[in-house]
């Protein structure tokens, strides 16, 4: 039966385009969505797959599927394997079985279910050589020997090709690793229609954290001599290639439409914003509550953490926080270490508000260090020791009570009371500082955050009034040390701070707004340009737009620091009617309405799929023959390669 289209997805009006009837053009039609990410968390992409998972389940039910790599402990962790209800499916599955690769099936336990179809890198292995023969005859493009991942996404992409051979299929490539299925699906001229997103460039990326100056000389970069130079030309002709192989080619934010206009030489088609299942995260009027029971957990961390330095008031004293990717130039780390040092002399000389700092980035440890389990073994000790002497007091003080008569304080704790507080006031003494990182750092010398720590001098000294605690480890609930998820985490901190120079979407301030949490975002992301564009005033919904774009950075730091030195001065009504004009915009990232957004790419498929390639070139003709500039430069992905977009 024809799908219909799905009365949750709502229109924008004046954005999309619309279609003749309430029906998609196809019968039977099977949607596939392809990423190295699929039941794999590796970076961004997996929660912009996983989130979108239940708008796109309900929207095509048992006609969607998910493809990626197979990894032994996430199947057995995240899916319940079955067999495809799909003979079509059952029979492809078959077909690469009995040619000695292995192919699982089952439902991804995310919200939605759907179905996933996960390839078995290692169990067609043997036949990679063959298949980096057919990637050079077909495309020129080599891949060298060394590169695992660009060797395991050839092998995922031909057993795609393989695998996907039925008329009526769309297929949805996410980022470069799955290129190369695109561009040997469309050199096999298998009838399907082919959607890729690029969630930010692979040149962008590494270009950005060279600390260029890449988005006032896009048009300046020699595109082929800097990815050779970054041994990348191999990645780079894959990304450009698969650009211009798919019939429709969309990104997440215009900042990045720009980008991929001169790195990969084709203006996206659609721009779909990354979008949120605000559902999981909604807690209606109770998220004001959840704030203050999960900053209780954060004061208690605190309390260990700062033992024999708690000088502080902990009524007084902020939580922000800044994490993701430890990629201290493009998640804005650099700007933001800056600005605490000039917020910590402002609050110094103004205020007598405390602000203590989160970096949650992972980096290379080898455990926890003995000082921060120290603190939080000394507040455990401290907290059965207040709690014993409690017991003790509150007994006779109701013993007391009931005779009618009023107890002598006195006489109620006994000496041996007072000798066992005293020792406990005596194991808190601390003859060195807090320590800034909570872990054991592998290369402490030259971590870029610790190195910057020690040039702005801010070493959680008792007149310091910004505090720094470093987590080179993503937070679990497991952990011994703070043991929250990240959700949680965030509900209990008071601002968000993600200054990025290098941000395509921006999930990070995306997730603070959906739970209420103000936050810094810079007009270089994606998020920020989105809420500037929909939103009149952000500042006014906690939502501080920094400009990294048209500033120095010497600008862009004091803008930061003026955003955190003004949210200081709040008052505590002040930061909770707030905290309520920010989670109002959550329906604004919902995937409720972005969804819709993404499924416009649909009608371009099909108005584009039936374009043939250029009679009697395919692919290679369209892409030039040997570069001789050693290993990192293969072949040159020309301007001509254009004309596939059709």
């Amino acid at each position: 039966m024809p799908l219909s289209r799905s009365l949750s997805m709502t229109s924008l009006s004046g954005v999309l385009p619309s279609w003749e009837d309430d029906e998609l053009p196809v019968e039977d039609l099977l949607l596939f969505e392809v990423a190295w990410e699929v039941t794999n968390k590796v970076g961004g992409i997996y929660t912009v797959i996983q989130t979108k998972a239940k708008i796109t389940a309900d929207e095509w039910g048992e006609n969607y599927y998910m493809i990626g790599p197979y990894f032994e402990q996430n199947f057995q962790t995240q899916v319940e394997a079955c067999e495809p209800p799909n003979p079509t499916i059952r029979k492809a599955m078959n077909t690469l079985i009995e040619n000695g690769c292995q192919v699982h099936f089952g439902h991804w336990l995310i919200e939605g279910s759907p179905y996933v179809i996960l390839f078995d890198i290692a169990s067609a292995a043997w036949n990679l050589e063959r298949w980096k023969g057919d990637l050079w005859q077909t495309c020129n493009i080599g891949l060298p020997y060394h590169d695992r991942e660009a060797n395991d996404s050839l092998i995922l992409g031909s057993l795609i090709a393989w695998f996907v051979n039925k008329p009526n299929v769309i297929c949805h490539f996410h980022e470069w690793q799955a290129g190369p299925g695109l561009i040997l699906s469309r050199s096999r001229k298998i009838p399907m229609a082919t959607v890729f997103t690029t969630h930010a460039t692979l040149l962008g990326r590494y270009l950005c954290a060279g600390n260029t100056d890449f988005y006032n000389n896009l048009g300046r970069f020699n595109i082929d001599k800097e990815a050779g130079e970054r041994q990348i030309y191999h990645r780079y002709c894959l990304e450009r290639a698969a650009v211009h192989c798919a019939h429709v080619f969309t990104t997440v934010s215009e900042i990045t439409a720009v980008e991929a206009s001169h790195m990969l030489h084709r203006r996206p088609d659609v721009v779909t914003p990354n979008g949120l299942n605000v559902k999981k995260f909604s807690a209606m009027h109770e998220f004001q509550n959840l704030h203050s029971t999960s900053k209780a957990r954060i004061q208690e961390f605190v309390r260990g953490h700062f033992y024999g330095h708690l000088d502080f008031n902990l009524e007084k004293t902020l939580f922000f926080f800044i994490a993701g990717r430890y990629e201290f130039s493009n998640k804005g780390a650099d700007i933001f270490l800056e600005s605490l040092s000039r917020l910590n002399y402002m609050l110094r000389v103004r205020n007598d508000v405390t602000v203590v700092v989160f970096f949650i980035m992972p980096a290379e440890t080898n455990n926890f260090n003995v000082e921060s389990l120290k603190g939080q073994a000394v507040r455990k000790q401290l907290w059965d020791t207040a709690h014993t002497v409690k017991e003790k007091f509150g007994k006779k003080l109701y013993d007391a009570l009931l005779k009618g008569t009023i107890p002598d304080m006195n006489s109620i704790l006994d000496r041996d009371d007072f000798t066992i507080m005293k020792r406990a006031i005596y194991a808190t003494q601390r003859h060195s500082l807090p320590p800034v990182t909570t872990h054991n750092m592998l290369k402490d010398s030259t971590d870029p955050i610790l190195s910057n720590i020690r040039r702005i001098g801010l070493f959680n000294a008792r007149s310091d009034r910004v505090k720094i605690i470093f987590h080179p480890e993503f937070l679990s609930s497991t952990s011994p040390l703070l043991p929250m998820d990240y959700e949680d985490f965030v509900r209990g901190c008071h601002l968000g701070v993600f200054p990025s120079y290098y941000e395509p979407w921006g999930y990070t301030p995306g997730e603070c707004t959906v739970m209420g949490i103000p936050s810094v975002t810079t007009n270089l992301s994606g998020f920020g340009c989105f809420m500037e564009e929909h939103v009149s005033d952000p500042a006014a919904y906690g939502i501080y737009v920094m400009d990294r774009r048209f500033r120095s950075a010497d600008d862009s730091c004091n803008q930061l620091t003026q955003f955190m030195f003004s949210f200081c001065q709040q008052s505590r009504r002040q930061r909770i009617i707030q905290r309520n004009r920010t989670e109002r915009l959550s329906d604004l990232l919902d995937w409720r309405y972005l969804g819709r957004v993404c499924v416009s790419a649909v009608p371009l498929c099909f108005h584009h799929r039936n374009v043939p390639l250029e009679p009697g070139k395919g692919l290679k003709g369209n892409i030039v023959s040997k570069n001789s500039r050693g290993v990192g430069h293969f072949m040159k992905v020309q301007e001509s390669l254009g004309g596939l977009q059709h």
